[in-house]
């Protein structure tokens, strides 16, 4: 898919979903949002590459973590991920961090002014919260983010394996990372608004690769989740049914 457009590109005049019809605007946005799977499609190999470096990293340490980093959308998307590996997967709490623009109050509200991150804050954060034998995935979907850059650029001298999943062309987080993971996605149909299709291709993007890392991990087994977390009664009904099928096999 030849893009050569970025999530700041203005949409065309026939794609002003603010003078079209509801019908007309609702499948413009979907085909708009489809392109996102184009975009990943185009970057399985990055992909693959990271999830092979993320299995190798965590499994030759217990102590090794999986932290995410992001601001605004991104740390939201992000977070999302993050928070389902401990009960679908079994993987460790203590084994997961997230570093947020603006902290966890920015989840649920917008912190202004929060992703301006300086050089030396940037540094004493890393110091508390990465180590060398941590794994570090940064999202940023123009990929210049000062926050996502400035943590990915010190969590790799450090010698944490870093991973930048961004949305447009020769970023500065493409070019500080170990793995870059371009997710070229293009015209946002609200131009700029990246909680359209530049976060829908982040989320999948994180699917597949916390997905099959845990499944690596031995977190899946016959396509079902053998290490799952029961923390409900529905969930405690499918766990039993998951073990009664894993045993008549």
């Amino acid at each position: 898919m030849k893009n050569n457009n970025t999530t700041e590109t203005l949409p065309k005049f026939d794609q002003y979903i603010d003078i079209l019809d509801n019908d007309t605007a609702l499948s413009l946005m979907l085909d708009n949002q489809a392109e996102a799977i184009d975009a990943i499609r185009e970057s399985l190999p990055s992909i693959n590459q990271a999830v092979t470096k993320i299995v190798k990293t965590l499994s030759q340490n217990k102590k090794s973590k999986l932290i995410y980093v992001g601001a605004g959308t991104s740390g939201r998307i992000a977070v999302q991920d993050g928070v389902e590996l401990y009960p679908t997967f079994g993987w460790p709490k203590k084994n997961i961090n997230f570093i947020i623009a603006g902290g966890y109050k920015a989840l649920t509200k917008s912190i202004e002014g929060a992703e301006d991150l300086s050089n030396e804050n940037s540094k004493i954060i890393v110091k508390n919260k990465i180590k060398n034998i941590d794994v570090v995935i940064g999202l940023a979907a123009s990929g210049s983010t000062k926050f996502t850059v400035e943590i990915i650029k010190h969590a790799k001298a450090i010698g944490a394996m870093t991973i930048g999943i961004s949305n447009n062309k020769n970023s500065i987080l493409e070019k500080t990372c170990d793995i870059p993971i371009l997710l070229n996605t293009g015209m946002e149909i609200v131009a700029g608004s990246t909680r359209l299709k530049a976060g829908t291709a982040q989320k999948i993007c994180l699917n597949l690769i916390s997905t099959l890392v845990m499944t690596r991990l031995g977190n899946v087994k016959n396509g079902m989740m053998n290490n799952m977390v029961v923390t409900n009664q529905k969930l405690e009904k499918r766990k039993k049914i998951i073990e009664n099928k894993l045993n008549s096999i």
